[in-house]
């Protein structure tokens, strides 16, 4: 019979084993767990690689799950979803688990993503652990015939809009003109495009038949090449779309593009919209795909994240075989925001029509000086060489540079009453310096100031070469606001005045606007526009946009102003704009000329030409880059713009 240790010991050891037994199926439980979940972590790890293991999924005949996946989200547009493993729980016996994937697709990154989770069957097999494929492990419900198709949503571009929120810049319906090459045999191709060009310009819409022929050739075999855009709401343009769809292999195509109010207006200022290039879109990543229309040019460009807006997108379940489709995600694209400007349309068409016939690079600038705004930004057809002739040319002002040297000239102590002299001819270093042709020899000898600068005497000018240096020159061009550097968005020049000079015929020469010394028209119009106001003007074009608020070195004060005024003034009463300006409308008109000599070919001489107008609350230069003087040239052109003006 037993003792009662032997009874004891027994029972202890019974309890070992049961407690024993209790361990290890505890540790096998684990065991599972950690199992279940490594392989939850490589699925999801594969999948989002998209590249899902078969050696992980059940060996199902005729299903691939690597094979599946690319079919399932074939239409995603190469797009990888993030997957995480959010969860792992048992089943209902101890063969079967089940994983939790997290899914994280980003179609915009400007949008809130596309997130979701599904359920990932886990079955212990002989083999280990593996998981049950089905098209519902990409997406909740979606069944083994259906497939994903991403679509991206695109935001309608915000307006470029002028004073008064007259839309300058906007979104219309157009035809996308152009050449399909898949239509054409490659020896058709080049006279096709040549004559699909000629058409066009025939039209009104300039294509250079050479370069497009060019353009042509170097596109893919089956590439559409667009050629030009045709506005529907332009009478004309229409119609030559209509026109060019009998040509062998040329397409019209209705589409809905930002677009000037005109195919010339405004547009060195506005810029372009276009399709996205490789490097925008690899500026961009995601944000920017193939296909999208960015702005390519002007404030199209330099704006483009706030007048292009977020696209959106929407995710569909649809059959493999069919049409039928059903929405999973719809995220709607946000608008762009329009971009405020201070073009005036009015102004700004009667400046162009003014330039319209000018066969030179030309330009028209009218700022409003009591706020700086530009109301007109004008660059006529003969431009070459930059985008813009009004904001960007930069070229010797003549003699309109004198309103900076007069001021300059005052702040020695001079006077407009002060005697100045005024010989027909300054030698300079050995170089001689003459007025101009035709220069009154009444006006010639011991002057006043205001008559020296209402007839544009070179001499008394070059005659202060020694009482004023480099240094109060660009002093006296700063305080008018001609060097300082423009904020406008857009790409933007005033003009430069050097503060040394290489002798003393440069120096001379820098006194009546040539030389070293260069403006812009946009700089011409500043200066005028800061003598108006009698203080510094920062010309502005984005309403909203920062202006730069930095005083001049040595501010411009009201007497100085005054005087400059009385000179301008002279111009228009006495002085050589008094012809070109007569009868013009609209009330006291303060002016200056200026003609500045070029050599457009060796031992040729030429002329740019220039004006500005002061008139009310208007300040403007007009420029041509070849013409008989500024009073001939210039001058007829500011009188039209200030006439028409005039008429409202």
């Amino acid at each position: 019979m037993p003792t009662r240790a032997a009874k004891i010991a027994a029972a202890v050891a019974v309890v070992a084993l049961v407690g024993g037994g209790g361990g290890f199926l505890v540790w096998q439980q684990g065991e599972a767990g950690r199992q279940q979940r490594a392989l939850a972590e490589r699925v999801a790890a594969a999948l989002a690689n998209a590249a899902p293991d078969p050696a992980d999924f059940h060996a199902t005949p005729g299903v691939a799950p690597a094979e599946e996946f690319r079919i399932v989200t074939s239409g995603m547009g190469g797009l990888k979803p993030a997957v995480s493993v959010a969860a792992v729980t048992p089943g209902t016996t101890a063969d079967y688990a089940n994983a939790t994937l997290r899914y994280v697709w980003t179609p915009t990154p400007a949008q809130e993503p596309w997130s979701y989770e599904v359920s990932l069957p886990l079955q212990r097999t002989a083999d280990g652990w593996k998981a049950g494929w089905s098209a519902s492990v990409v997406a909740p419900g979606l069944a083994d015939t259906e497939r994903l198709l991403l679509n991206r949503l695109q935001p309608t571009r915000g307006a470029i809009l002028g004073q008064g929120g007259a839309q300058l810049a906007f979104v219309q319906p157009a035809f996308r003109v152009g050449i399909d090459k898949s239509r054409l045999d490659a020896a058709a191709l080049d006279p096709a495009a040549r004559q699909l060009a000629t058409l066009l310009t025939e039209a009104g819409v300039p294509v250079d038949p050479d370069a497009y022929a060019r353009r042509v050739a170097a596109a893919g075999t089956k590439a559409f090449v667009e050629a030009a855009l045709l506005r529907a709401q332009d009478p004309a343009q229409a119609a030559a779309a209509e026109q060019v769809r009998s040509l062998p292999g040329v397409l019209a195509q209705p589409v809905n593009r930002a677009l000037g109010i005109t195919s010339t207006f405004l547009r060195p200022i506005l810029g372009q919209v276009g399709e996205a290039t490789p490097e925008l879109i690899a500026a961009h990543p995601g944000e920017v795909v193939a296909g999208d229309f960015v702005g390519t040019g002007g404030l199209q460009l330099a704006r483009d994240d706030v007048l292009r807006g977020s696209a959106g997108y929407v995710v569909q379940a649809v059959l493999r075989e069919g049409r039928q489709a059903r929405d999973l995600k719809r995220l709607a694209a946000t608008p762009g925001r329009d971009v405020e400007t201070t073009i005036d349309l009015r102004l700004q068409t009667a400046a162009e029509a003014v330039l319209a016939g000018t066969g030179p690079a030309s330009a028209l600038v009218a700022i409003r000086p009591s706020d700086g705004a530009l109301v007109a930004v004008a660059s006529g057809p003969g431009a070459s060489g930059v985008a813009s002739t009004a904001t960007q040319g930069l070229y010797p002002p003549g003699s309109t540079f004198k309103t900076v040297t007069a001021l300059a000239m005052l702040r020695t102590g001079l006077t407009p009453a002060a005697t100045v002299s005024c010989p027909a001819s300054l030698t300079v270093d050995g170089y001689t310096f003459d007025n101009y042709d035709g220069y009154p020899v009444d006006k010639l000898g011991e002057v006043p100031l205001t008559t020296a600068f209402a007839q544009s005497c070179n001499t008394a000018f070059l005659g202060q070469r020694d009482r004023i240096g480099p240094e109060a020159l660009a002093s006296a061009a700063d305080a008018l606001g001609l060097t300082a550097t423009p904020r406008l968005v857009v790409s933007a020049s005033l003009g430069r005045v050097p503060t040394d000079a290489a002798g003393a015929t440069e120096h001379a020469a820098s006194l009546i606007g040539q030389g070293k010394v260069l403006a812009s028209p946009l700089g011409m119009a500043t200066v005028a526009a800061s003598i108006a106001k009698g203080a510094v003007v920062r010309p502005r074009l984005v309403v909203g946009e920062p202006v730069d608020d930095q005083a001049p070195a040595r501010p411009l004060t009201e007497q100085e102003a005054t005087q400059l005024r009385a000179l301008m003034r002279a111009v228009v009463t006495e002085g050589g704009a008094r012809e070109a300006l007569a009868g013009t409308p609209g009330g006291e008109i303060l002016a200056k000329t200026g003609t500045a000599t070029y050599n457009p070919q060796p031992g040729e001489k030429g002329y740019r030409t220039w004006i500005l107008g002061v008139q009310g609350d208007l300040a403007v230069a007009v420029f041509v880059a070849d013409g008989a003087s500024g009073a001939q040239t210039a001058g007829p052109l500011l009188k039209d713009f200030l006439t028409r003006v005039a008429a409202g």
